[in-house]
């Protein structure tokens, strides 16, 4: 009965994204325990502690360390529907950091700086989260980061990743860059 009730929460999900859920299906199929304990951690990255702006640069930046394709699709369509406003988006995956605004610079510099392990430049940025907005905001944007990065993770540790695809915007092509990882 659980099982199929979460069928139907994955069914609705994809609908109301147009995203492919096969890998979540085949997890619940397999261990429906850990499927709910792993949508209780994802669940951490939507914070609303921080302004949307930068808790979506965070996500974004952490999806497209993992992957390029629909599970950024899905981050950009879910921020939108938070309230971030399409040329924040667009210049988020553009890397332009004056078209994504102060705020979602802020969440963008972060992130790359946790990924790259680039610790001074974390430190100085993450002072200035929490001097703007506090230290539950830096935990928030800090959530999105992590999480961001556990579905395309799944995703390709379950054999279902994909390439790289078109990102659109409010239905407009949003040309992104890729992360480069520092090498460790």
């Amino acid at each position: 009965m659980l099982k199929a009730l979460l069928r139907r929460q994955l069914a609705n999900f994809e609908r109301t994204w147009g995203y492919d859920a096969t890998y979540m299906r085949e997890f619940l199929d397999d261990d429906p325990w850990a499927f709910i304990r792993f949508g209780f951690v994802a669940s951490l990255g939507h914070g609303k502690r921080a302004p949307a702006e930068a808790v979506a640069a965070a996500g974004v930046v952490g999806t497209l360390a993992g992957d390029c394709g629909p599970c950024t699709q899905l981050g950009i369509d879910m921020a939108a529907a938070d309230g971030v406003a399409p040329g924040v988006l667009r210049g988020v995956l553009a890397g332009d950091r004056q078209a994504m605004g102060e705020a979602a610079a802020l969440g963008y510099d972060f992130a790359h700086a946790v990924l790259d392990r680039r610790l001074a430049d974390a430190d100085e940025i993450r002072e200035e989260i929490q001097r703007r907005w506090g230290r539950r905001a830096l935990l928030d944007i800090a959530l999105a980061l992590t999480t961001a990065q556990m579905y395309p993770t799944l995703k390709y540790g379950l054999g279902h990743g994909r390439s790289c695809q078109q990102v659109t915007v409010g239905g407009v092509a949003a040309p992104f860059q890729h992360a480069e990882r520092a090498a460790a």
